[in-house]
């Protein structure tokens, strides 16, 4: 039977999907979302890392708190309806609202919250580093983190810690969305706390249910009737892999796909001014950057780290490929903020890139590779530096690849130079940014803090570690943001392993059919409010 059932839906997808490629109009009351599903590669709250999967998971499980789209400091209740900081900043303490209840019927309370962070700390995959950083860990979270009543979640930090960082957290992070602990045992297989049924599945109370997935292909949520908030406008979000910027761009215009992500510029630019269409641009906290391994000896070098950053062509990356995917910015802090410092200036500089490879002892330059995926911006940003390598000497091959191939070498520390996209920046916060990009508190390969990127790099700064540290529980803001403000200026002066080189801009293009879409600086687009027109 259950056989049966599933064939039934993927009958169903695949005859769907048809209908709207010969009809060329998407139904009503679905929304039809092409974008490139080849780094979307697991489901559960634990582990799933990517930009991709935060508009997934954000539909498919409620969070405790939200942030406003429109001022991203804002916090918003979701299941709890109130929460307070403690007076000393050690503690905080939120209260879930009544009646609410994850899809499979069973009522969602305080202890189930207490699990679902527990249960990301015990497994220990990717999604527990930023509640590592706050001092937590599989031996003391269910000490810190517990249900003192039906109601009362209570959350005790184990080292001061910005307790807004924490609130950040609990409204963006995929690690914070509360999963339904009756159905995830159920399936859990030798321990793993269902950590393999939930790569591919989902136990929620969102506004969205799961109904199929097929890798690099079609994903399909249909709407929840028993949503405590009230059932979705749309019957069926319909998520489509399509890798190609071309095809998206035939697509929207031809009404195949209400939503278009992850377009070319050129391929926006062509429908600017396409009466039928909107295009809606986003900031995004994450960046555009060039990392290398210092475990490899030539990048360990500060002088080769020197010259890597002379030979990165940032103005012509910038006017070049970058528009519609980011704006100029060179620092690890996302514009916008109290702490972030200007620009220094980098700029391409070969004679200079070619004293410091000579007095590192590489007159003629090495041989190295550039992993990055296939898709724009980030091949054309890895054709370019290979190009600028060139220059000097640095004979560099492009190694593309899937999210796997890339990112999975880099968290398993394989690599010798990345283009890639990231750092954070989901919390509107200086830690965000600093924690994924810079801090490694443990360069050892058997802390596997693989979702920080600095620990990735292997590049270790006692010196930084302990000032975002300190600035981590300093109350005073404006010393806080003084303290990040060094830190920047230490990465400078130390040469990071990872050169920023613009801010991320996240831009779709939507079907004037489709209204009240707005895109979360955050990535975590709520679609419960979106509907269609004729």
């Amino acid at each position: 039977m259950h056989r049966l059932l599933k064939l039934s839906r993927r009958l169903t997808l695949a005859l769907m999907l048809g209908a709207a490629a010969a009809h060329a109009a998407t139904p009503r009351d679905q929304l039809v979302i092409g974008m490139n599903m080849n780094n979307l590669l697991s489901l559960d709250p634990a582990g799933a890392t990517g930009n991709e999967v935060l508009g997934v998971v954000v539909n498919l499980y409620d969070y405790l708190v939200e942030l406003d789209p429109h001022q991203l400091s804002h916090v918003l209740p979701a299941l709890a309806e109130r929460w307070q900081i403690a007076p000393d900043g050690r503690s905080l303490t939120l209260t879930l609202r009544e009646g609410t209840r994850f899809q499979s019927g069973a009522p969602l309370t305080a202890a189930d919250a207490a699990w679902s962070l527990q249960r990301v700390l015990k497994l220990n995959l990717a999604m527990a580093s930023p509640w590592k950083s706050y001092g937590f860990s599989a031996a003391n979270v269910e000490r810190l983190i517990r249900a003192t009543d039906a109601r009362t979640l209570q959350i005790t930090l184990p080292q001061p810690t910005d307790p807004r960082m924490v609130l950040y957290t609990l409204a963006t992070s995929v690690s914070a969305a509360i999963v339904d602990r009756g159905v995830v045992m159920a399936h859990q297989k030798n321990g793993d706390l269902g950590a393999a049924w939930l790569l591919n599945h989902a136990a929620g109370s969102g506004p969205f249910a799961l109904t199929d997935w097929r890798a690099k292909d079609a994903m399909l949520l249909d709407r929840f009737d028993g949503y405590w908030r009230g059932p979705a406008r749309l019957r069926r979000v319909v998520m489509r892999h399509i890798s190609e910027s071309l095809s998206l761009r035939f697509m929207i215009d031809r009404g195949d796909v209400d939503l278009a992500a992850g377009m070319a510029g050129p391929d926006i630019e062509a429908l600017k001014h396409d009466a039928r269409v909107v295009v809606q641009p986003s900031l995004r906290g994450a960046a555009y950057y060039v990392a290398v391994s210092m475990r490899d000896s030539k990048y360990a070098d500060r002088r080769v780290r020197l010259a890597l950053r002379s030979l990165i062509d940032y103005d012509g990356i910038n006017r070049a490929i970058l528009p519609h995917y980011g704006v100029y910015h060179q620092r690890p802090v996302m514009l916008g903020l109290a702490a972030t410092l200007p620009d220094p200036g980098y700029r391409l500089d070969v004679p200079e890139a070619k004293r410091l490879l000579a007095a590192a002892g590489y007159p003629h330059g090495f041989t190295t590779t550039i992993r990055v995926l296939s898709d724009p911006p980030l091949i054309n940003i890895a054709t370019s530096l290979q190009a600028t390598l060139a220059l000097a000497g640095i004979d560099a091959r492009i190694l593309s690849g899937t999210g796997n191939q890339v990112y999975g070498a880099m968290r398993e520390r394989r690599f010798e130079i990345v283009v890639g996209r990231g750092g954070g920046g989901v919390e509107p916060h200086p830690l965000a940014n600093l924690r994924a990009l810079v801090y490694n508190p443990d360069n050892r390969d058997a802390a596997k803090l693989t979702n920080f990127q600095g620990w990735r790099t292997s590049f270790y700064s006692p010196a930084i570690n302990r000032l975002i540290e300190r600035a981590a529980g300093e109350r005073d803001v404006a010393a806080q943001d003084e303290m990040y403000r060094q830190v920047q200026r230490l990465y400078d002066s130390e040469v990071g392993a990872i050169e920023p080189i613009a801010q991320m801009v996240d831009t779709v293009v939507l079907s004037k059919r489709v209204r009240n879409y707005v895109g979360h600086p955050s990535a975590t687009t709520h679609l419960r409010d979106v509907y269609k027109v004729d």
